[in-house]
């Protein structure tokens, strides 16, 4: 009752869609009676309880908004699945395109079409067709990227073609509520199935149109506590990540710039500029704005290109956000005038500041956690008028509460080395005691391939899928970064993959010296499910004791990973206000 409740409360300070939206004066109305979801519940809770307190004075020349949105509410996804009897399909094992595809071939309810319509002819510019189920973005149900986005050009010539392709792009939204991972990500929470609908939200894409692309100069996610922090700074002083380009770079986990906002000017801590190099982003994501691409309804990217920098740099947004390197000195100067290697480093504007980037965020952030009594999460985009003439805009996209716990579990130097400790670190997520995994599942040393890194993900996910039938939860260790969508720097897994694993140790080769995208939905939810997260370089003191894991009884082995049992559970002890982390037999 308490979230229909909150869902009514948050209709009434909305206004119903009147078939205006640019031209209305509201930035948030709503279609149908049902409940709105948890994102656009925090859409609207950005708008009068955030935006309504900031003191926009102190930044003038900058426009810190939410993008004009609509929302679908649940009742018309009721309708649209009972109408169209999708809930056997929806419910089945079968695999996601062919659920998909199902959806696709249904009609949207008559009373939302008109509605739909009116919007998309009367706008002309990239629309995020977005999820916002009921369970998404909730403290203890932490749903952040299960479920779809899609973005499309919306720049057609007849209204008829924009329509067609707002609807695909609905219906493909809806479907992502029963597709695989959805379905594994329920059975992790204390919800069913049945207590889950989806309202979607159709909303203006942040950006410029640079020729065929169209993208913003910049989107991040602001933490306002860091549970990886390095360096001088502390857990306190939060984290930011920034990506060129559309936010999809960072939440799946690509290549981004890390920083804490108490020291905006200090580099992540790669251990040469070469190193630095090579996992600083080398491209981006945009909406395609040109040649429409092969007709494909059921694709999240149907509609979005990935370009290298070559091409930000003909836009003219590179200068913004990147550094050019000189072989002959060996270091980095801010900007793009020089001849070199373009670094996407983020320095005209953290160093030079010429758009105020960490100020606006320290002030977000901050006003984000008091208002909510938490540490919190943000999403944003940038937009830039490269002559100056409208103002800056940055556009606030999402608001989630993290969670951080206060339970006191202390791990001291001396109990990280010993005979019984299988492995430690003193980069940890996470805090407390963990008792009851008696399971390993681990890469073999001598057959790993980081070529082969998707062969590996369908192994962890055979092992991972038995052993939650099993209600067996397990310690897993992998190399490089997990979730990733560059194969190269790890294994490309969903979530549902692994979703037994209770602890996660990440363990770095020679050249595969990754840092854990913060940004990340993947990350989020590391730390929404409390898995404990172990970071072990090639180069620690401590390691990892292979010797005693390899002559543990063999359980499941593929080529390349393997489940192992010891004969009593283990104990792995996490003290995530020093750090510290420790795994005894």
């Amino acid at each position: 009752m308490a979230e229909e409740k909150f869902d009514r409360t948050s209709l009434d300070k909305m206004a119903r869609f009147e078939r205006k939206f640019f031209d209305s004066d509201e930035v948030c109305t709503y279609i149908g009676s049902g409940s709105i979801g948890g994102k656009a519940q925090g859409l609207v809770f950005i708008k009068d309880s955030l935006l309504a307190h900031f003191n926009h004075a102190a930044f003038p020349g900058i426009t810190v908004n939410i993008p004009t949105f609509t929302v679908i509410a649940t009742d018309m996804f009721d309708a649209f699945m009972q109408r169209n009897n999708l809930y056997e399909i929806a419910y089945s094992d079968e695999r996601d395109e062919y659920i998909a595809d199902a959806f696709q071939r249904a009609s949207l309810p008559a009373e939302l079409v008109g509605d739909l319509y009116a919007l998309i002819a009367q706008v002309h510019t990239p629309l995020a067709i977005r999820s916002s189920s009921l369970l998404e973005d909730k403290m203890f149900e932490p749903f952040a990227g299960v479920y779809a986005t899609k973005m499309i050009p919306n720049n057609q010539f007849d209204a008829e073609s924009r329509f067609r392709i707002l609807v695909e792009a609905i219906k493909f939204v809806y479907a992502s509520t029963f597709f695989k991972e959805a379905k594994e990500y329920i059975k992790m929470t204390k919800q069913t199935a049945a207590d889950e609908k989806m309202a979607v939200i159709i909303q203006e894409v942040v950006g410029r149109r640079f020729g065929e692309r169209f993208y913003p100069h910049f989107s991040g996610v602001g933490r306002s506590y860091n549970f990886y922090p390095t360096g001088h700074a502390q857990s306190k002083d939060g984290v930011v990540n920034l990506a060129l380009g559309l936010g999809k770079m960072i939440v799946d986990g690509g290549k981004s710039w890390t920083y804490a906002p108490t020291f905006p000017k200090a580099y992540p801590p790669y251990k040469s500029m070469g190193d630095l190099i090579k996992h600083t982003q080398n491209e981006f994501w945009a909406v395609n704005m040109g040649r429409p691409p092969e007709h494909d309804p059921i694709k999240e990217t149907e509609y979005l290109v990935k370009c290298g920098l070559d091409a930000a740099e003909a836009d003219g947004t590179l200068r913004y956000v990147a550094s050019t390197y000189s072989p002959q000195d060996d270091r980095l100067s801010v900007g793009v005038s020089g001849q070199g290697p373009r670094i996407v480093t983020f320095a005209p504007v953290l160093q030079y500041r010429q758009f105020p980037i960490n100020d606006l965020l320290k002030e977000l952030l901050k006003l984000c956690e008091s208002t909510l009594g938490r540490e919190v999460e943000i999403e944003f985009a940038v937009s830039l008028d490269p002559e100056g003439e409208e103002p800056a805009r940055f556009g606030f996209l999402q608001v989630r509460p993290m969670f951080v716990s206060d339970l006191r579990i202390e791990v001291d130097e001396n109990e990280m080395a010993g005979p019984g400790v299988i492995a430690a670190s003193d980069e940890v997520l996470g805090n407390g005691l963990v008792n009851n995994i008696q399971d390993i599942v681990y890469l073999k040393t001598s057959k790993f391939d980081e070529r082969e890194s998707r062969i590996i993900a369908a192994d962890l996910n055979s092992i991972n899928r038995k052993l939650v039938e099993e209600n067996r939860a397990y310690l897993l260790i992998v190399y490089g970064r997990l979730g990733t969508t560059d194969p190269p720097f790890g294994i490309p897994v969903e979530w549902s993959n692994i979703s037994g694993a209770k602890v996660i140790v990440e363990v770095s080769l020679p050249d595969m010296n990754v840092e854990l995208s913060q940004g990340s939905h993947f990350f989020h939810n590391v730390i929404s499910f409390q898995v404990g997260y172990f970071s072990v370089r090639h180069s620690d003191p401590y390691g990892i004791k292979w010797e005693w894991i390899e002559k543990q009884k063999t359980i499941a082995e593929t080529q390349f990973v393997r489940q192992v049992r010891p004969p009593a559970s283990l104990k792995i002890k996490i003290d995530g206000r020093n750090r510290r982390g420790v795994i005894l037999q």
